[in-house]
């Protein structure tokens, strides 16, 4: 297995977006499809590895055959410890693992295209921003809670004033209070939508581990509390109106599984 080697990325925009593709595939892996990895981990098979290939797509497969293989190989025998460990904690280590050889894939992109110091350490910053397969797998990685603050609550809670001063001076100074109120008003509501940006910016898919987006429709397991691009779980905002309490495929596999 050449771990998807049919191009080679030059720059270090390629190298990350052949990062980031690899990551997504192996987070989905050991979250949305856990089920149909667990099954092709057979520990009767011989030594096998995960491959996350850039095309966001995954394989269990055997290493590659040739000595030294063309690009870093994974772990090898996942699947030998699959049985003998609590599954959590053998995806952990499988996570672990992944994330590893992401890293030495990506660095050794680096190195055989003659990265120089300012292009190895502008590759490591774009990886480091992301959360590591490990934290996105165990839960880790900081969440925050995406129910948005009503900034209708602020703006309700304004006071009117309905009297006016009398005279020109009285009236003066009223309207430059009520110039004033807004302003704070106004700073108010700047205030949330900056902390509610930052609360809703270190939420994490729980199958492609990328950050959440306002744009973007998203939906909370019941179970684990891990929340989902709906688009990565295949859930319409329709379809999840007539959810009373949705189950994750991690968690409904584990249910399912004897």
């Amino acid at each position: 297995m050449d771990g998807g080697t049919q191009y080679n990325p030059r720059t270090v925009e390629e190298v990350f977006k052949d990062f980031k593709g690899r990551r997504v595939a192996i987070i989905k892996a050991l979250t949305t499809d856990v089920h149909q990895f667990f099954q092709q981990c057979d520990p009767e098979k011989d030594n096998l590895c995960l491959y996350g290939l850039p095309t966001e797509q995954w394989e269990v497969n055997l290493p590659a055959e040739e000595v030294p293989p063309e690009l870093p190989e994974p772990a090898l025998g996942i699947n030998f410890a699959r049985d003998g460990m609590q599954e959590k904690d053998w995806l952990s280590l499988v996570a672990v693992h992944s994330d590893a050889w992401l890293l030495a894939v990506a660095f050794y992109f680096g190195a055989r295209f003659g990265f120089d110091r300012a292009d190895r350490k502008r590759l490591f910053t774009m990886v480091n921003d992301l959360p590591t397969i490990f934290e996105v797998v165990t839960g880790t990685a900081k969440k925050q809670t995406m129910e948005k603050s009503s900034i209708s609550n602020i703006t309700g809670n304004k006071s009117k004033s309905g009297s006016k001063g009398r005279g020109s001076e009285s009236g003066k100074y009223s309207k430059l209070a009520e110039e004033e109120e807004e302003e704070v008003l106004v700073e108010d509501e700047e205030e949330v939508i900056v902390e509610e940006d930052e609360e809703h910016g270190e939420t994490l898919c729980g199958a492609c581990g990328e950050n959440y987006a306002t744009d973007e429709f998203w939906i909370c397991c019941d179970i684990c509390e891990k929340w989902f691009h709906g688009k990565c779980v295949k859930i319409t905002p329709a379809r999840a109106d007539h959810i009373k309490h949705y189950k994750c495929p991690s968690c409904s596999n584990k249910r399912a599984r004897p």
